[in-house]
């Protein structure tokens, strides 16, 4: 015969309220994990949080890096990225003698980390676009309408100080800062482009005219140069014979002698036979 054995009652009651307990961690665990991301928030490196309450508006102070705490439902962090990021900005305008220019300025900004209480005040989040195009265009259309075409190359460099100092000036106003500013690109319209070339291709042939015309002045004066010698030497050479008779001949006569007689020397072709002595060639004798 068999007796079925029932558990002691204190045993499953210890049971029951560990159960219990389990179960009320959990929820509580679980109610955590829910209402921690209501209650913190993360401001990583190289950025910047601006506090938005419902009831005091933006709060004045800069939240830094870091897990920071908020009141749920009632503030709202703004994160700001506070490292420089570039952008390019294409701008037409016209230069002073009014011809069209495109020139493209690229930049390096980032927003003023103290400044971005007002900077969220007066422009939001997206502030970059609500203000570097514009005061961008207008600083490039002051700078640019004070240089001309041609000089807007030539004067590139200082073209590009003043658009950074200008630029510079207007962009703090607004609490931006900017870290680089470069002129990436000018160009001209096509119609302005052909004529310079065209006016590049005129100085080339004057110059070129301008040479050859040196040139043959310096030859004519080479001939004259060359003529006027022959003529003083003529003008010597007559003085000479008028003093010297024909000894000067009878010396120039005897200079020529000597110089034939030194290059005949120099061929083994040819034997020299002094005057007076009969030199005959001794041929073989043979039975005729």
């Amino acid at each position: 015969m068999h007796f079925l054995a029932f558990p002691d009652p204190t045993m499953a009651a210890s049971m029951n309220a560990w159960f219990t307990r389990l179960g009320k961690i959990g929820i509580g665990l679980a109610a955590a994990g829910s209402i921690m991301p209501l209650v913190l928030y993360n401001v990583d490196g190289g950025q910047r949080a601006v506090i938005f309450d419902r009831f005091k508006g933006v709060r004045q102070t800069v939240i830094g890096e870091g897990t920071h705490f908020i009141i749920p439902w009632v503030q709202i962090p703004i994160i700001y990225d506070i490292r420089s990021k570039p952008r390019n900005i294409p701008v037409m305008t016209g230069s002073k003698d009014l011809q069209t220019v495109n020139i493209t300025l690229r930049i390096l900004y980032r927003p003023q980390a103290e400044l971005l209480p007002k900077i969220y005040s007066n422009l939001g989040r997206d502030y970059e676009e609500r203000v570097l195009p514009s005061i961008t265009t207008e600083v490039l259309k002051a700078v640019v309408a004070q240089f001309d075409a041609s000089e807007l190359i030539t004067q590139r460099e200082l073209v590009s100080q003043r658009v950074n100092e200008y630029l510079t000036e207007r962009a703090s106003s607004f609490g931006i800062l900017l870290d680089d500013i470069a002129l990436t690109q000018i160009s001209f319209t096509s119609e302005f482009s052909a004529a310079v070339e065209a006016k590049q291709v005129a100085q080339q042939e004057a110059e070129r005219a301008r040479f050859l015309v040196e040139k043959a002045e310096q030859q004519k004066m080479a001939a004259v140069i060359s003529a006027e010698g022959d003529s003083e030497a003529a003008t010597l050479l007559a003085k000479s014979f008028g003093s010297s008779g024909d000894g000067l001949i009878e010396l120039r006569r005897i200079e020529a002698a000597e110089d034939i007689a030194y290059q005949l020397a120099k061929n083994r072709n040819i034997s020299y036979l002094p005057d007076g002595v009969n030199a005959l060639l001794n041929m073989p004798m043979g039975a005729h």
